[in-house]
């Protein structure tokens, strides 16, 4: 498969799964976003869920910011493989008029910060 096409990571998609990452896991907080990262001890992919609360905005603002989140966490991902780890991205009001460049930078500082990457 091409890499332009490479597939998205692995969703988190359970109340509780977001629970258990946000309740044991490390946190690390950039200007753009907030990351939550919880260990699986095993090899398998990474894990990501998206979270935006409503103070954001309206659920257009709040979609479009996850919708960023989304494709900075694809790219990255594609870029630099991340294994056994459970991460939770919380777009903050920044997250929305971020540069991209910078959105992405923000990731990586993050996840450094959380000891993931």
């Amino acid at each position: 498969m091409p890499p332009e096409l490479a597939k998205p990571p692995e969703r988190l998609k359970r109340r509780a799964e977001f629970l258990r990452v946000a309740g044991k896991g490390r946190r690390a907080s950039v200007h753009a976003l907030a990351l939550q990262a919880l260990s699986r001890g095993d090899d398998g992919p990474a894990r990501i869920g998206f979270t935006v609360t409503k103070k954001v905005g309206n659920a257009v603002v709040r979609n479009r910011t996850r919708r960023r989140l989304r494709e900075a966490a694809r790219l990255f991902v594609r870029e630099n493989p991340v294994c056994g780890v459970d991460l939770v991205l919380v777009g903050r009001d920044a997250t929305r008029s971020r540069p991209f460049a910078l959105l992405l930078d923000d990731l990586r500082r993050a996840l450094n910060k959380a000891g993931v990457f």
